[in-house]
């Protein structure tokens, strides 16, 4: 099982070895969700309103993710950071702490799930139509919460440890299951929306325990051990490291909820629930798309965090470079065929035509501006490697729960722009939010990566 090797080699072909078959991965993960959007849009009669409902669960699901990628994603990169000084000690450490938080943290957002799903789906603006499909999805996904934050949390470590196409392949297991149980327990089975929100929990299943086999084994480098007692009393300042890194993916992931509540909210005053199976169509859509653009970063990230906890700046410059690079040429191709062909992505979770005269227009002015996203997901993850936790919340909170919250609630109702003001508010916070943040991380880049390349 071939390892890469962050310290030697063309800093290109690291990156490359590393992302594209994170890609491929994080394009699997996706179908975990998509998959079930696409086959529960073509339910008969009651296919769009289901989509509709699956899509108020999104905030629950997202809320998920945001722990989930507090753990994952701020332990790797100062488990990266440790391994590129050569202390491996304390890179198990912090990957055994995350570990712990992972499977702790889960106990309560499944509790909170199943208890008190009702209220929260009624607060996202279900009505009582949506609820009758929106609330059976959500108590089962939860069910899975375990399963999707080990499976999800953990990944980052084997790509840390530059096993890539292990990671790759844990999620290669849980795709393809959900895949096939899909329309399954959809279809064949008759159960509906209950049938692919079990699907989903069987997946996830497999896919976690791919990833504790691999990590609790012998072929990887540093395997991941359960916390003694004596050494949770122990590592509360790790902890606590962890989570002041991750607390701007945390914060990402947050942010996108609260946006999608708001979304939700407004659309069902000024548009009706036809315009919130829109918006998750959009936010399919988006998903999509832009899982190339966090495969390219999260891909670059720990060459980035390695390189610089080795002191061999220049290769984390180079890095940052060519990330950028790689970003932004996939931004504009897809920005141009999202501008031509609108109506084949659209099609690809839906096959109503009805909706297609509102849903075009929405799609073309939310994505307007994907390109500048290539410069917030370049500052954020650049930030997240280096360690600066302080500058990834700020930018992380800046677009999201300044911009696009405000804009939603503005632009429908003080510029009286009804629907199209909820999807004008995205590509506004993509130019301004994304350059704010593209600016600051090059000046954060010169002071902090000006010391001379680290010599053997």
């Amino acid at each position: 099982m071939k390892q890469i090797d962050f310290k030697n080699g063309k800093i290109l072909n690291i990156i490359l070895a590393t992302a594209i078959p994170m890609l491929v991965a994080q394009i699997l993960n996706l179908l975990y969700n998509i998959v079930d959007r696409i086959y529960i849009a073509r339910i008969p009669e009651v296919g769009t309103a289901a989509l509709g409902a699956v899509g108020l669960c999104f905030p629950v699901v997202i809320l998920v993710t945001a722990f989930t990628n507090m753990y994952g994603s701020g332990g790797a990169p100062l488990f990266s950071m440790a391994r590129g000084r050569g202390d491996k000690k304390e890179a198990a450490a912090i990957q055994n702490t995350s570990f712990f938080l992972l499977i702790v943290t889960s106990v309560p957002l499944i509790l909170i799930g199943e208890f008190f799903g009702e209220p929260i789906l009624r607060l996202f603006g279900a009505s009582s139509e949506a609820l009758t499909f929106a609330l059976p999805y959500l108590r089962i996904y939860m069910i899975g919460t375990a399963f999707s934050m080990i499976s999800t949390g953990m990944n980052p470590f084997i790509n840390a440890q530059g096993f890539s196409i292990v990671g790759m392949t844990t999620v290669i297991v849980g795709a393809a299951a959900n895949i096939i149980l899909d329309p399954i327990f959809i279809f064949v089975l008759g159960m509906g929306i209950e049938g692919a929100a079990i699907a989903t929990v069987i997946s996830q299943a497999l896919s976690a325990a791919y990833v504790l086999k691999f990590l609790f084994g012998k072929k990887v480098s540093i395997p991941v051990n359960l916390l003694k007692w004596s050494e949770i009393k122990e590592c509360g300042q790790r902890a606590a490291n962890i989570m002041g890194l991750g607390t701007a993916a945390f914060i990402m992931q947050f942010t996108n909820a609260l946006v999608q509540i708001c979304c939700n909210n407004v659309l069902a005053d000024v548009g009706g629930d036809i315009y919130i199976s829109i918006m998750t169509i959009v936010n399919s859509a988006r998903q999509m798309i832009e899982t190339p653009l966090l495969a390219i970063t999260e891909g670059s990230s720990p060459v980035i965090s390695y390189n610089y906890g080795a002191k061999r700046y220049d290769k984390s410059k180079k890095a940052i470079l060519l990330m950028f690079l790689l970003d932004f040429g996939y931004s504009v191709i897809i920005w141009l065929f999202i501008r031509i062909f609108p109506e084949k992505i659209i099609g690809i979770f839906s096959s109503d035509k009805t909706i297609l005269m509102d849903a075009v227009p929405a799609f073309n002015l939310y994505f307007s501006t994907f390109i500048f996203m290539t410069f917030q997901h370049t500052g954020q993850i650049v930030f997240k490697s280096l360690g600066r936790k302080g500058h990834a919340i700020f930018f992380s909170l800046f677009r999201k729960a300044f911009i696009v919250v405000t804009l939603t609630y503005a632009l429908p109702y003080l510029f009286h722009m009804g629907t199209n003001g909820v999807f004008a508010a995205e590509p506004v916070s993509n130019v301004v939010g994304g350059m704010a943040c593209f600016i600051t991380m090059l000046f954060t880049v010169k002071k902090m990566l000006k010391e001379p390349e680290y010599s053997e």
